[in-house]
């Protein structure tokens, strides 16, 4: 709806009186100039079209209602008289309408334009060569007034130039003149769209089963160079179902932009069914190929950042077709994911390339990766940083491990900085996570590692410590070259404010 809008029906739409027009030219778009090109190239006398653009400079043109085929307005002289005026332009036929709706849903983008309340060219372009004109030409704009002028008056010319400012506002103001109101043409948009989706669908299926039934899938890697005769086209994937860019009907796939897209979201046709979920992910395309890549470049990185993806997107289509699924990954840092790729035991070369881009050292980034696997982001994050628990968290975690034991099988535990203990005479610890559940972690060459899950209890948590001996990642953790075992964390011995004294005590 324009922002002169007053009162709107589909049929009708009334546009309150504007103010004074000022020195500015009337019409800024080009759809709003061809307008009052054609009452100029119409109108016979040029003194009335300087009185009738007096008028509308002036404000004299009341509220406009535009229906299907007219445009009226009540204009007044400069000694107070008013007349009625009305401008008649012809509606398009039910045949035409077709026409032009078929041409509408050729484009994503000509909806898009419309949409954002503009007129593209090329849809008007379109139209014309397919014989219909949506804007007026010579003669197309007739009058009717009060005044009973048999040409075009200063009141009908001044209607007409207060209309170039609405359509500058709004092109559907032209679209309704020539016979569908906004919410009847949106709605005929959506059932055409609709309708064209599911044809194009159905043909795309017609042509998977006349081709025996194949469907691509990730398992299959794209050519981009002619073969050896009898293989497959350049750009067709390798079981010849469809060429890159084309569905299986040979219905171009090459998408539109965002903004288009978003533009045109109350016409869009229904979603398409979900997916069926392969049994596994996709095997990436090889990049091993006798071209050189370019400098800078790195195949097998490139080879591994795509099986991730595809991994990726198998795990998060999965999760999206799984009943009562609501939410989606939470974002990784850059960080957090170089320890999640890291975890996927990638080749040496990479993992190297991982810990330099993350700010690790190997040794961190294979510690990290070891407490990835135990828990994900909550678990690198008990391993990598430090948090001091508030008055209540601490009095809350120290409750749980004075109860978590029965007193004569408690162990004896010492602070080991913020949210840390250490059991006395074991090289075992206790972590309790942002989160209130606790991580088991055994010291390995001078250094804590994660050793296994976590759990709400910490008891079930330090419990647990066999079970990670048995289970955990075969990835030993062995002191930095320079000598240093430390991963960046804390493991100081000072109590700290807050901080539980020996549960035992």
């Amino acid at each position: 709806m324009s922002a002169y809008d007053g009162k709107t029906h589909d049929d009708e739409r009334t546009f309150a009186a504007l103010p004074p027009a000022g020195s500015g030219a009337f019409a800024r778009t080009w759809w709003g100039r061809a307008w009052l090109k054609a009452l100029e190239d119409t109108a016979l006398d040029g003194r009335q079209l300087k009185q009738g653009r007096r008028h509308a400079r002036a404000g004299a043109v009341g509220a406009v209602s535009v229906r299907p085929g007219r445009i009226t307005a009540v204009v007044k002289d400069g000694d107070g008289s008013a007349h009625r005026s009305d401008v008649l332009l012809q509606e398009l036929s039910e045949v035409e309408w077709d026409r032009f709706l078929d041409l509408a849903v050729e484009s994503a983008g000509h909806i898009a334009a419309l949409l954002d309340h503009d007129m593209p060219p090329h849809l008007v372009e379109d139209a014309a060569a397919a014989g219909l004109e949506l804007l007026p030409g010579i003669g197309d704009l007739e009058p009717e007034c009060g005044c009973e002028a048999w040409d075009h008056c200063p009141h009908t010319t001044a209607l007409c130039y207060q209309v170039a400012r609405l359509l500058d506002e709004d092109p559907f103001v032209l679209l309704l003149m020539r016979g569908r109101g906004e919410r009847a043409l949106l709605a005929a948009l959506q059932e055409r769209s609709a309708a064209r989706a599911a044809s194009a669908g159905a043909a795309a299926t017609s042509g998977r089963a006349a081709a025996g039934g194949h469907t691509a899938t990730g398992g299959h890697t794209a050519t981009g160079a002619v073969a050896e005769d009898g293989a497959a086209p350049a750009g067709t994937a390798t079981d010849g179902t469809s060429p890159v860019g084309m569905s299986a009907a040979g219905v171009s796939t090459a998408g539109v932009s965002a903004e288009e897209a978003f533009a045109a979201r109350d016409i869009l046709p229904p979603l398409p069914v979900p997916p069926t979920l392969p049994p596994a992910p996709g095997e990436p395309p090889s990049l091993d190929t006798e071209t050189s890549p370019a400098p800078g470049l790195d195949p097998a990185a490139l080879e591994f950042l795509a099986a991730d993806a595809a991994a990726r997107a198998h795990r998060m289509l999965a999760e999206a077709l799984a009943p009562g699924h609501a939410s989606a990954e939470v974002p990784l840092t850059a960080r957090q994911d170089a320890v999640r790729l890291a975890a996927g035991t990638p080749p040496p070369r990479i993992a190297e390339r991982l810990a330099a881009g993350s700010g690790r050292r190997r040794t961190e980034l294979d510690l990290a990766t070891r407490a990835w696997r135990w828990g994900g982001a909550a678990a690198l994050s008990v391993l990598e940083e430090e948090w001091a628990p508030g008055a209540e968290a601490t009095a809350r975690a120290k409750a749980l491990l004075a109860e978590a034991w029965e007193a004569a099988e408690r162990p004896v535990l010492r602070p080991a900085g913020p949210g840390r203990w250490t059991v006395v005479g074991a090289d075992a610890q206790l972590r309790v996570g942002e989160d209130g559940r606790w991580w088991p972690y055994l010291k390995e060459r001078g250094t804590w590692v994660p050793a296994g899950p976590a759990a709400q209890d910490p008891a079930a948590a330090l419990a647990g410590l066999s079970t990670g001996r048995r289970e955990g990642d075969d990835t030993d953790t062995v002191a930095d070259a320079d000598g240093d075992a430390g991963t960046g964390t804390g493991t100081g011995t000072g109590t700290g404010s807050g901080t539980v004294t020996e549960a035992g005590r």
